[in-house]
């Protein structure tokens, strides 16, 4: 078996420069690996720790387990901020994930899972550093979404399906 090799400290910099340029290509397992990498000889890196997070949560369209680990992820964010900012992200892209695959029950889950989102988003608000409006930018993207797709609905207000084997 393979042992996995530590990188230098030296090398921090360049290291999330890359893993922001995987996720960029659309390669989110490499830039986890990175993040990992990075984590393993510098465990208190910011950067890294929010990296590894949104590499995660872009790994939500393929691997719906990806959300777990990326809430799993967040609970190691130092600030409230961060945690709550993140938190929204990761319900927001599972919303929608599931909306995209067209999941069973999706009208309702992804609805509950966007108003999550806001939630976060509302709470990350309150604690935003000064000039920081991301958690404003993201509430207001869920709020079009839902408006853009007004079929949304809670799950329990959907209507019942019909049955079809009359």
């Amino acid at each position: 078996m393979f042992n996995l090799k530590p990188i230098s400290h030296d090398s921090i910099e360049t290291a999330l420069a890359k893993a922001e340029r995987y996720r960029l290509l659309n390669e989110p397992h490499e830039a986890e690996s990175i993040c990992h990498d990075i984590l393993a000889i510098d465990p208190a890196n910011r950067e890294a720790r929010i990296s590894l997070v949104l590499a995660l949560t872009d790994e939500i369209p393929q691997e719906p387990a990806a959300f777990n680990s990326a809430l799993s992820a967040i609970s190691n964010l130092e600030s409230e901020y961060d945690r709550a900012y993140y938190s929204g992200i990761a319900w927001e892209r599972r919303a929608k994930s599931y909306f995209d695959a067209n999941g069973p029950g999706s009208t309702g889950y992804v609805h509950d899972w966007i108003v999550k989102a806001l939630q976060f988003f509302e709470q990350a608000e309150h604690l935003r550093p000064t000039g920081n409006d991301d958690a404003i930018l993201r509430w207001n993207t869920c709020v079009r979404f839902l408006e853009r797709h007004k079929d949304l609905r809670p799950k329990t207000e959907e209507a019942p399906e019909p049955i079809l084997s009359e």
